[in-house]
């Protein structure tokens, strides 16, 4: 599989993230989202203007702003 950033991924596209490249605040936010390594989850759409991107993951839509997204590096199904 390919790893690649979840900003990258297309709408309805499945993946699973790989790796969080973030601490501090910011990567305890995404972590507590329920953004943990091993999570799927598939890209539902995006705003008109590309930001922000939802996504479904653990039975929940999930909006995420791009420089949130950029952190998170995905393996794509």
């Amino acid at each position: 599989m390919a790893v690649i950033n979840m900003r990258e991924m297309k709408d309805n596209q499945s993946g699973k993230i790989s790796s969080i490249k973030v601490e501090g605040e910011l990567g305890r936010r995404i972590r507590d989202m329920g953004l943990i390594p091993g999570t799927e989850f598939t890209v539902q759409g995006r705003a008109p203007l590309y930001d922000p991107v939802a996504v479904r993951v653990r039975g929940f839509t999930l909006s995420l702003r791009n420089r949130e997204a950029d952190y998170i590096d995905v393996e794509v199904n």
